[in-house]
């Protein structure tokens, strides 16, 4: 149901899944995957959308504020997980252990910028997330322009997060966001 409901979406909308990465995103049982960009409440929609079109099974991270009675209800049926942005927690671990204490199949996906609004930093999380629990980073994306969502291709963590940034930013920089003056890669000039 929740696959001809993505796909109803993406073709009334003129939206289309593109998947890049080397063997098919279906291929990978165990990811982090990016959220990138994250300008708009539209994105939720989108992403939600191609990720339900292709079957993908998930779980995702968003602000807590989001889960409160009644839409909490339907946010934790799809996949949802409250993150409260203003305490300190264990959250890497605990999305870590998510990961690699099953045997089922499953992605969860992290918001890179961790806000709508414009941030100058990419928060960390997804990174450690990935090393700590061995898998790999699916990089998620929604191009607004292109009217594309999908994966632009897998990342494998070396350890060196400053370097392994760089690499994984350089993949969004023709990306286009729904609002590009809050892309926190507007102004990057990556080599």
């Amino acid at each position: 149901m929740l696959k001809f409901i993505g796909q109803l979406i993406l073709q009334f909308s003129g939206w289309k899944v593109i998947d890049n990465t080397p063997k098919g995103v279906k291929s990978y049982p165990r990811a982090v995957i990016i959220a990138a960009p994250h300008t708009s409440n539209w994105d939720y929609l989108f992403c939600m959308a191609a990720i339900y079109s292709v079957e993908l099974p998930i779980r995702y991270l968003a602000k807590d504020s989001l889960f409160k009675f009644p839409l909490g209800i339907l946010m934790r049926a799809l996949g949802g997980i409250p993150v409260n942005r203003k305490q300190k927690n264990n959250l890497v671990d605990e999305m870590a252990k998510l990961l690699s204490n099953t045997n089922k199949n499953v992605h969860l996906i992290v918001p890179a910028e961790g806000t709508r609004s414009y941030t100058s930093e990419w928060k960390s999380g997804f990174y450690h997330i990935s090393v700590k629990a061995q898998v790999p980073i699916i990089l998620g994306f929604l191009d607004f322009k292109k009217k594309e969502a999908g994966f632009l291709d897998v990342f494998y963590p070396t350890g060196n997060y400053a370097k392994d940034l760089v690499a994984i930013q350089k993949y969004y920089l023709n990306i286009t966001p729904k609002y590009p003056a809050l892309f926190s890669l507007k102004d990057q000039k990556i080599d």
